[in-house]
């Protein structure tokens, strides 16, 4: 049998100094899995073993050295180089051609905005979430359509997964160790996602962010479980978005990010009354107020707390809404995904495809 690459951890969960990775050596596979599995080199499913032949395919498409360091995580200093990614990309079962995608959402995970370690640390559970525009999600075949968080898609579930392995792999945030969720969610698995582009009728994030329509990029977001929000008993866009008041109220006052994605039928009502992105975000903000004393202490951060009926917003401002197009074509279903520490704490980044 093939000689296995290892992933970066060693013993107890100390992440190894050295750039390059140890290779280990098995009877048989089932062996190997099973090393791994108590080893908790995984997410508790079983994976493709990271040969040296699987990996070298990722390597070679890549154009570079084992040892360059494709992000290093800001808090501890742990160095991920692109041997790292591409083992865990091989056990995640992803195919070479998603590689550019997981090492430029990498890129964007250590970037200190981002926040990363405060995510993994937190015990509020929130997940990355993986956001892919441009021609390379209808090239490698990202489904944004018909259950567009659920499986069946070999680029979303693959993705997904293996920028989750990459950060328990590479900065040693295995669950009850560095991950202290309280509950997490099934987001935290795998959560890799593009647009619904046949009902799209606005820019894309990555224009909404300064790119072109054709280029690709990558956007990564510190997602907490989708909220769903139902109408559909109007076509009304004032009487769509009400409903997503108390979704909003859920998330806490004055977030700094939310996330909205809208479901096609919702998105054709918007687009038949000749609504922007735009004035759907300022709808949005103006509507979603609560006095101080109506806000409670749901999702208020311990502490002294507002009082009095001065109104505060679910948002900071009516730009804190990012709104995104997803889901089959049939049934009137949108969500809201809040944002770990209100969209402050950490901030979403979006970066060109490598």
């Amino acid at each position: 049998m093939p000689s296995i690459h290892k992933n970066s951890l060693i013993w107890g969960g100390i992440v190894s100094s050295s750039p390059i990775s140890k290779t280990y050596s098995f009877s048989t596979l089932q062996q190997a899995g099973e090393y791994f599995l108590k080893q908790g080199w995984t997410d508790g499913l079983p994976i493709n073993l990271p040969t040296e032949n699987e990996v070298s395919k990722f390597m070679d498409l890549s154009g570079k050295s084992n040892k360059d360091i494709i992000g290093i995580e800001p808090v501890k200093g742990r160095e991920i180089t692109m041997e790292k990614v591409a083992i865990n990309s091989v056990m995640a079962g992803c195919k070479p051609e998603y590689f550019p995608i997981v090492l430029t959402a990498v890129e964007a995970l250590v970037e200190s905005k981002f926040n990363l370690h405060g995510i993994t640390a937190s015990t509020m559970g929130a997940g990355i979430l993986t956001l892919v525009t441009g021609p390379i999600a209808k090239e490698i075949g990202l489904n944004g359509g018909i259950s567009l968080f659920g499986p069946g898609h070999q680029a979303n579930a693959t993705i997904g997964r293996a920028l989750r392995l990459v950060v328990i792999n590479c900065t040693g945030s295995r669950s009850g160790e560095i991950d202290k969720a309280t509950l997490g969610h099934a987001g935290k698995y795998t959560w890799c996602i593009t647009e619904n582009e046949d009902f799209r009728p606005w820019p894309n994030t990555g224009q909404d962010r300064g790119f072109s329509k054709n280029t690709n990029t990558v956007s990564v977001f510190a997602g907490l479980s989708p909220i769903q929000v139902s109408n559909h008993s109007s076509q009304d866009p004032e009487n769509i978005l009400g409903s997503f008041r108390d979704a909003l109220f859920a998330a806490g006052p004055n977030q700094g990010e939310i996330v909205i994605i809208f479901c096609p039928e919702h998105v054709q009502s918007f687009k038949k009354a000749g609504w922007t992105k735009n004035q759907i975000r300022d709808f949005l903000y103006e509507m979603a107020v609560r006095t101080n004393d109506e806000w409670g202490f749901g999702s208020i951060p311990p502490g002294p707390r507002p009082t009095g009926s001065e109104i505060t917003h679910s948002a900071l401002t009516p730009e804190s809404f990012t709104l995104l197009v997803g889901g089959g074509a049939a049934g009137a279903f949108s969500c809201v995904i809040p944002l770990w520490a209100g969209g402050v704490g950490s901030q979403s980044v979006t970066k060109e495809l490598i």
